[in-house]
């Protein structure tokens, strides 16, 4: 037994003998002892010593436990000394565990108006169980704090997640550092690329003067769409909700077209170069939609360039320039910006259409397109 825990013994026991003494000590004449003055000052005597004993015995007994009356005066709560010899104890109906993990603040950037889409309920749990001394703050995407913390870091998706720098000391900041994105103290974890699931999109991809286009530069609507030539579905996309689309929005839509694709696919690679330069010749449209139509041919073949230079030929494109830009890969870099800028975006399939900020991907329908942009023209 600690010298400490027999010193709290030795005066509960000699509180409880001091008040046993009160309790027996010699009582005065029947006389005095019936007087009414007497009487109350004895009582009062009596109830202020049973007062003290009970203060001084809970805060022996508790204090020894878990709080020191001092620390509750001063609002300290539990006790230093008591909490230093445990890692596991109850209170209020809750069980505190104790961590040598500091606290990692998250902050949740959000937007209440997006609804159930952008809950971030199963990425908080998932986060939780491997970061369990975690502290979560929400963040409205509006306010202040929202808009600097945006553009910080560039945010494009919602919900996304923000971790202190103590987040450089959890156990799996090894692990997620290449979906990290380090802005000062701070770290935003990339949502598309880490496979967070995205509720909503507060950014669009940017349109620059070098992008291809279809369709009027005075249109209300712009559609941007990431494509792969190389892809049956995005064949099937083009023929059955992008080329109506044009037709009948013709002067209200506008499409900006960029190349993305899986980067080992070297068909699809030479495909995205020669689109760029027929599109130098503005013969976009329809070497795209021979390449759409004879994807079944050229997809086939190790390297598809005399194809692509017969198709230019035959669509009446300058064959010795067309030639020779496919050759130099004149638009390599461009081709590469757009894949990065796709990736940015976590865009994890193709077809991908951001009509204002509304995303639709994979197997879209016309209706639904249309219904969009209505609802958009309508404003």
């Amino acid at each position: 037994m600690t010298k400490e825990k027999k010193t709290e013994e030795i005066l509960i026991e000699e509180e409880r003998a001091r008040i046993e003494s009160l309790i027996t000590e010699k009582q005065p004449d029947a006389e005095a002892e019936n007087s009414p003055e007497n009487i109350e000052k004895e009582k009062d005597k009596k109830i202020k010593n049973l007062i003290s004993a009970v203060i001084l015995l809970a805060g022996l007994f508790v204090g020894s436990l878990f709080v020191d009356v001092i620390q509750l005066v001063k609002g300290g709560g539990f006790s230093q000394r008591a909490l230093d010899k445990t890692d596991v104890f109850a209170s209020n109906g809750k069980t505190w565990v104790a961590f040598s993990d500091p606290i990692v603040t998250v902050e949740v950037i959000n937007d209440e108006s997006c609804g159930e889409a952008c809950s971030p309920d199963e990425v908080l749990l998932g986060l939780k169980q491997a970061i369990p001394t975690m502290l979560t703050k929400k963040v409205d995407a509006t306010s202040e704090q929202g808009k600097k913390l945006v553009a910080q870091f560039s945010v494009k998706t919602i919900p996304t997640f923000v971790f202190s720098k103590e987040f450089e000391k959890s156990p799996i900041f090894a692990n997620a550092q290449p979906f990290l994105d380090k802005q000062g103290d701070k770290y935003a974890i990339k949502s598309a690329e880490a496979g967070f699931p995205i509720g909503k999109y507060i950014a669009i991809p940017s349109i620059n003067d070098n992008d291809i286009k279809i369709g009027s530069s005075e249109a209300k609507i712009k559609v941007v769409e990431f494509s792969d030539f190389s892809n049956p579905t995005d064949a099937q996309t083009y023929k059955n909700v992008i080329a109506p689309m044009l037709k009948d929005y013709v002067d209200n839509v506008q499409v900006i077209f960029k190349n993305y694709f899986a980067s080992t696919s070297t068909q699809a690679l030479s495909a995205a170069l020669a689109s760029e330069c027929a599109n130098e010749q503005g013969k976009f449209v329809p070497f795209a939609e021979k390449l759409y139509s004879a994807q079944t041919t050229w997809s086939k073949v190790k390297d598809p360039s005399n194809i692509f230079n017969g198709y230019a030929s035959s669509l009446g494109l300058n064959y010795a320039d067309f030639s020779k830009c496919l050759k130099d890969k004149k638009y390599q870099d461009k081709v590469n910006q757009s894949l990065k800028e796709g990736q940015d975006f976590g865009i994890s399939e193709t077809v991908a259409l951001f009509i204002g900020n509304d995303f639709q991907s994979g197997a879209i329908k016309y209706d639904d397109i249309k219904k969009i942009i209505n609802e958009q023209l309508a404003k």
